[in-house]
């Protein structure tokens, strides 16, 4: 399954950087985060339960980081389990920053019988979730 998305900022590229890889940020903003682990300066480990509908499940993620973010997923839940690669990038666009995503993930099991449109829409809402959540911290900040 093909995951991707497209976000824009009203600040600098250097802003929007600097609260995407925030620890404080990104546990605040990751949906269903549980624990987040700081391993180095550019990567961080992350657990977290996930659900759709009534399948939910705990699942583990690195987030690795140089000239873009790097998020790596996998996990097992009762419905299954889940493995996917995204990458994030930014850029400079209309005076603030677009955030284009793109990313593969495989899934087996119960959840991957439900069907893809119901995946697709789930990853987009947590996306949208995410993304929210970072523009409310750089918006407040």
């Amino acid at each position: 399954m093909k995951i991707s998305g497209n976000y824009s900022f009203d600040a600098a590229p250097n802003v929007v950087w600097e609260r995407l890889l925030s620890p404080e940020v990104l546990q605040h903003c990751i949906p269903g985060c549980k624990e987040f682990v700081v391993v180095d300066d550019a990567h961080y480990r992350v657990s977290m339960s996930v659900g759709i509908g009534m399948i939910r499940g705990e699942y583990s993620a690195e987030v690795e980081h140089e000239s873009s973010v790097r998020m790596i997923v996998s996990g097992k839940g009762s419905g299954g389990t889940i493995r996917g690669d995204g990458r994030l990038s930014l850029s400079a666009a209309n005076g603030g920053t677009a955030v284009a995503l793109s990313g593969d993930a495989q899934v087996t099991g119960v959840v991957a019988r439900v069907g893809q449109r119901l995946l697709s829409s789930a990853s987009r809402k947590l996306m949208d979730q995410y993304f929210a959540c970072l523009k409310s911290q750089i918006d407040g900040a």
